[in-house]
This record gives C-alpha cells, structure tokens and sequence, in this order.
C-alpha cells in the first residue's frame, strides 16, 4: 500500500501511550495486508483473528487479548468526541491509520460485557473498474449526470469499494465538485479534475441529515451520502437527486426489489406513495453485489445484480402490488436498457473461469435455472 498524503497524518500527541499503540496498529495492519486480509478482530479472552477470503482463522502466536491490552492499545488513537461516544453508547465507528500510512475503519463494541473491536482494512489506492472486474453494467453508471443511485448488499459486500472507483472514474474526466459525507470517510481521493471535499459525521458535521441539508448549498455536482439510515436522509437523498444532483448512496438489502420495499416501509403509511413516485421519479440504479471466492489464487471477486430504471420500471415501482415484477423484469436481462440479473452475471463468471460452478450454484437465484443454462439449455 503506498503512504498517505501529510493531510492524512493524524494530530495525535507525541506520548509513549500513542507510540506503542500505533507500533501495534501498524504490525497488525501490515500483516493484516501482507496476507490480503479484509477484517481484523479483536476480542477480550480471544487470539487476534482476520478474515482471509471470506473465513475468519486466528492468527498463530498472537497474544490472548485482555479488556485492559484492548484499551491500551486502542483508546490513545481515538479522538475525545469518539471516545466520549464509545463511553456513552459502548459501540462508535471511526477511522484509523497507522506509522506506515494504512488505514483502518473500525468498530469497537462490548460484548457480553468486554471489549471488541473489527477493523475493515482500506486500500489507499482506489480500484479501478477493471481492477473490481465490474461489469459493463455497472460502469456505464460513471456516464450518469443526475439521479440517485444505490448500492445495496450484506456488510463487506464491496459497496463502498464500487462506489470510491466509480467516482475516481468521474474525478478523472470531468471538471466537477465530488462532495463525500461519511461515518466514517473510507476511501481517501486524490483530486485530478474534480474538487473533492470530505465530511466526516462527528468531525465535520454533527450528523448526516445536517450535512445533506446543507450540502445543497456546498455547490456539489455529485454527493455521496455514506449509508442511508431513516426516513429523513432517504428524503433529503431524492431531493437532491430532484434538484439535478447526482447522489450515491448505500443500503443493507439481498436485491434491488428488496431494496426499494425497505425505503418505502421506513416511512409511515400516508407518505409512503410519494416516496414511492419519488422513486420513480428520481431513482437511476440499483447495484447489489455479493463478493464471491475465486476459482484459483485465493481473493474474491464481486458478483452484481443491476437494475436501471426504465419506464417499466417506474410504473412497478408506484404500484405496491406489482413491487415484485421487478425480479423478473431485471431477469429478463433487457441488455439494451442495461439490466443484469444476479444468474446471468455467475454465468458469465464460470465462463471467464473466475468462479468454479460449485459456488456459482451456491449462490444462484435460481440453481435450477443456471444450472440448465451452464449446461446449454
């Protein structure tokens, strides 16, 4: 991983404390990068474990951790406001970056009383679409100037990666003004053509919905809103996309049907239909991945449904009955209109030779159907 830019450096102070918790942080975050893994945990009366293509191991001759090592080696890299929300709440979201310039997101929660902390390590150098393997579908999403677009899917599903290299894509070919809020900011970027700025939620703006409302008076062409919560950010993400803003966003849904289903029911009954024709009038994308294991040389790669929102699309999307068509529409794969669904896409995985069918199967919408695809019929 190559080191940060100064403005990364944290303003931690020169003390002993600091030292050795940041010696830590950067063995743990080096090996954790030597041997490709994606998390880190962390966990009183537990050995070190990571999670290496998608398996958590313990790693061999690491100390059994204590509540008292977890502080020492973790509360001196936390700012005053994080601590005080981790004293309040017993669970706080922050970013982390070690002596060599790795950065961590990180979770530190109680459980069953004691301490635990999962840290999600974060390349510094942002993906590209063909470094992702992202399809065709999901690229051409760069290409959009206005809308909202989202990225759904489990926990370390990739949303958040898709989402950084798709907009360095724009960073690189337009003159325009990126605008990230986030809790907390992942992905660093490096301004080409674009101006970037970056909010951190409890840094730089009280909250989310604080930071959209305002937002609107920041100039930005293209938001990024880290994750929508409630009602109130759903609401304030499709009224920027309504004003001519292009806005990504995150959502924790298995499916794009799924995903539109969650954003309605976050809103009482009698609101519901507006959001719903605000969807329909508003809404560009909707990309769900799931990061499958290679077939050979460990890694995984990212497996996606996408739904682009046509006329028909919209007309399901405003009938609460008709919600449900939408798996078949994206299953039609109307390529002109750049569908994909999640079958067609494993398909074109075991072809390339990237996933075995085994796991193709496994995680198939439909086993039956790429079964009988795979096989030519």
């Amino acid at each position: 991983m190559s080191k940060p830019t100064s403005r990364l450096k944290s303003k931690l102070p020169d003390t002993p404390q600091v030292k050795e918790a940041l010696e830590f942080l950067t063995s743990i975050v080096g090996s954790a990068c030597q041997f490709k893994a994606s998390d880190i945990h962390i966990r009183a009366d537990h050995q070190i474990m990571m999670r290496l293509d998608g398996r958590i191991r313990q790693v061999k001759g690491s100390p059994v951790m204590s509540d008292e090592m977890i502080e020492r080696l973790i509360y001196p890299l936390m700012s005053k406001y994080h601590l005080g929300l981790f004293q309040e709440d017993n669970q706080v979201d922050l970013s982390l970056s070690d002596n060599e310039g790795n950065r961590v997101r990180v979770n530190m929660f109680r459980q069953l009383g004691k301490l635990a902390v999962v840290m999600r390590v974060i390349e510094n150098n942002i993906p590209s679409p063909d470094e992702l393997s992202l399809p065709p579908q999901v690229r051409t999403i760069a290409k959009m100037r206005q809308g909202l677009v989202i990225f759904s899917g489990a926990t370390g599903s990739g949303k958040s990666t898709s989402m950084a290299s798709l907009l360095n894509e724009v960073n690189k070919e337009r003159y325009q003004h990126i605008l990230t809020i986030e809790d907390p900011v992942e992905y660093i970027f490096t301004e080409q053509r674009c101006v970037i700025s970056q909010r951190q939620v409890g840094i730089d703006v009280p909250d989310f919905g604080r930071a959209m409302k305002a937002a609107l008076r920041e100039d930005p062409d293209i938001i990024l809103m880290g994750e929508m919560r409630d009602p109130e950010s759903i609401d304030i993400a499709l009224t920027a996309a309504e004003t001519g803003h292009l806005v990504f966003s995150t959502l924790h849904a298995p499916n794009s049907a799924d995903a539109i289903t969650r954003m309605v029911s976050s809103f009482e009954g009698d609101e519901q239909s507006t959001i719903r024709a605000k969807l329909s009038q508003n809404l560009r994308a909707i990309v769900t991945q799931r990061l499958l294991p290679k077939k050979e040389g460990g890694g995984r790669t990212v497996a996606c449904e996408v739904l682009t929102v046509t006329p028909l699309a919209r007309e399901l999307m405003v009938d609460p009955q008709r919600i449900k068509e939408i798996k078949d529409l994206i299953k039609g794969g109307d390529k002109v209109d750049g569908m994909l669904s999640f079958d067609d896409h494993l398909m074109q995985l075991v072809r390339d030779d990237q996933v075995s069918e085994e796991v193709a199967l496994n995680n198939a919408t439909s086993s039956t159907d790429l079964a009988l695809k795979l096989k030519g019929f």
